[in-house]
């Protein structure tokens, strides 16, 4: 007996999926035309569709593009000193978007990002949520293409990251060049001139990047030379910090700063030139980037660049209601601010 006699009353996608060995999403996708699924896969959908007399039922289909009133968040798993794998650069962050969505009325999905090729997909063909916040996104060279096909589905997202011209998406970030270049200009000014970055400096880590390049036009306008023997590649975590030193002494290079592009890595730093017998800031300044609660209270207190992580959550809240609503906006660059600690010591005689 054929599948198609096992079907009581009219056929549903479910039937659809069963006979074709693939997701109900993935039906739905297909009888789209979402190019999310390749089109051989498609062809055989929509023929197992017509075989079974299919028919879209359109009063479901209605009820599927209503808003649902709620905002999906996705954060990326970082590594982390705790079970949180979350970025506590993202906490104070994550506590303002949730604000902001309750003020408006809206309800907030709170999950980690899924890295299987069609993890944004599931909010889109499910409708669990109107639109998507992403935060965080490891290496941007693989996570690029994710974008692109959050675009071309037509998901409303926005994302907080590098403000970039031909970076996918409606982006939110902080002026990281302003931001390490004023950083960098208090170290000179405090005398420093051999100043390490800690940070990897590539595409993969666009904001990264542009810390450093603030930081080398700070120290070309000075006069200073940027050695590259300098720039140590680390992700933004306490331990890559740590082991960043081991490489820093390793190159023999002399240094009296040491510029980290994340709080984190700065804390693992510290407490590495502690176990090498240096004094912070004595023998070396050290600064930061993020300002996140752990650096008023280390010690020596954490000069770092703020960004401003409220007025963050309330934009990106704002931008993707704007999506959602049809409305025009624009790619946002908050500004950096320096905040001065103990760190980086004073004036060198």
């Amino acid at each position: 007996m054929s599948f198609g006699n096992h079907i009581k009353g009219k056929a549903t996608s479910f039937d659809i999926a069963y006979k074709a060995g693939v997701s109900q999403s993935t039906v739905s996708r297909a009888l789209r035309d979402s190019h999310l699924v390749n089109l051989e896969t498609r062809k055989r959908i929509k023929a197992i569709a017509k075989e079974l007399n299919y028919k879209v039922d359109k009063n479901a289909s209605n009820l599927r593009t209503q808003q649902s009133t709620t905002i999906a968040l996705l954060l990326f798993e970082d590594p982390t000193s705790d079970n949180s794998q979350i970025n506590p650069f993202f906490l104070s962050m994550l506590g303002s978007i949730t604000r902001a969505c309750s003020v408006r009325g809206y309800d907030l999905l709170v999950s980690f990002q899924q890295l299987s090729d069609d993890w944004h997909a599931d909010y889109e063909d499910c409708h669990k949520a109107d639109g998507i916040i992403l935060l965080g996104y490891g290496d941007y060279q693989d996570y690029k293409e994710k974008l692109v096909s959050l675009e071309r589905q037509g998901t409303h997202f926005v994302r907080w990251g590098a403000v970039k011209e031909g970076h996918s998406g409606h982006s939110i970030g902080s002026d990281n060049i302003q931001g390490g270049y004023d950083i960098t200009q208090h170290l000179i000014g405090l005398g420093r001139q051999k100043i390490a970055f800690l940070g990897d400096a590539s595409s993969g880590a666009p904001e990264f990047l542009d810390r450093y390049r603030g930081s080398c036009k700070a120290m070309n306008e000075a006069g200073l030379a940027v050695e590259e023997d300098l720039q140590i590649n680390a992700i933004t975590t306490e331990r890559a910090g740590y082991h960043a030193i081991a490489q820093l002494i390793k190159t023999e290079k002399p240094f009296d700063a040491i510029f980290c592009a994340s709080d984190l890595i700065a804390v693992g730093a510290i407490k590495a030139l502690r176990e090498k017998g240096y004094t912070v800031p004595n023998d070396v300044s050290v600064v930061g980037y993020d300002d996140i609660p752990m650096a008023n209270y280390i010690r020596p207190a954490l000069t770092t660049v703020q960004q401003d992580t409220k007025l963050a959550g309330e934009i990106l809240v704002e931008n993707l209601l704007r999506l959602v609503n049809g409305e025009a906006i624009e790619i946002t660059m908050l500004p950096a601010k320096l905040i001065i600690r103990q760190s980086c010591g004073t004036t060198k005689t």
